[in-house]
């Protein structure tokens, strides 16, 4: 299986981006979890998402807040798939993050998720490594059945509350 880079701008992001690291666990898919800057370190940056692929990377996944300049960096230096978790905070609370990270020029995409959205960069990277991974699809399969169940719990706890 190939692994996914999980890839932040800043130590201060790890509180939100862990919970992707934690569900790429609960896939059982390998990743690596990484500090670098599109702006501090961007020889690092672009070095890392050049030599990606040959590093058993099939999915980067990039967190960044205000400018959130890294999902763009790496797409630009990387054909294997980008997505983006922009960042809350800053002056804007997170709005420069999100428009940053969606307002990509044509032909060098980059997927992007909610605010603070690390759980689903993590599923996001899931499906598209189960596209030729029939166990991780399985994976995927039974955590929508699980969440599903737990709704139709909740549904029928809540009918039991206005019933009694």
């Amino acid at each position: 299986m190939k692994k996914v880079a999980v890839i932040m701008g800043s130590d201060s992001d790890w509180p939100i981006v862990k919970g992707a690291c934690a569900q790429l666990k609960d896939f059982g898919i390998p990743f690596e979890a990484h500090i670098l800057s599109a702006h501090r370190t961007p020889v690092e940056a672009a070095e890392f998402a050049r030599n990606a692929r040959k590093n058993g990377f099939g999915v980067l996944i990039c967190a960044a807040g205000m400018a959130a300049h890294l999902a763009g960096a790496f797409a630009g230096n990387s054909t294997l798939p980008v997505i983006g978790i922009p960042m809350k905070g800053g002056a804007m609370d997170g709005l420069d993050a999100l428009l940053a990270t969606v307002q990509m020029p044509s032909g060098i995409p980059v997927a992007t998720v909610a605010l603070n959205g690390a759980k689903n960069a993590a599923v996001l990277a899931a499906q598209i490594l189960a596209v030729s991974d029939d166990e991780l699809a399985a994976k995927l399969d039974a955590a929508r059945e699980d969440m599903a169940a737990q709704i139709a719990k909740k549904e029928a706890a809540l009918q039991a509350e206005l019933l009694a």
